[in-house]
């Protein structure tokens, strides 16, 4: 049931950031700048894409995992 949850919680928390980098910037990495409108890299917008893309299929793969019954 575990991997279940941890599984939906990677894919919401993908999905954010495939659809809304500059939310999780600000989140993140916006106190780090003095001016309050600082902007993301291209780089880093990519950088987060990607890492929601693994989350979410890190996501379905533990919900796999708990369908097949190898957890």
């Amino acid at each position: 049931m575990f991997y279940f949850i941890a599984g939906l919680a990677l894919i919401a928390i993908g999905v954010v950031m495939l659809v809304k980098p500059q939310l999780v910037f600000e989140l993140t990495e916006s106190w780090k700048h003095d001016s309050g409108a600082a902007e993301p890299s291209k780089p880093w917008l990519f950088s987060t894409r990607f890492g929601g893309v693994m989350c979410v299929l890190a996501g379905i793969g533990g919900m796999i995992f708990v369908f097949v019954g190898i957890v």
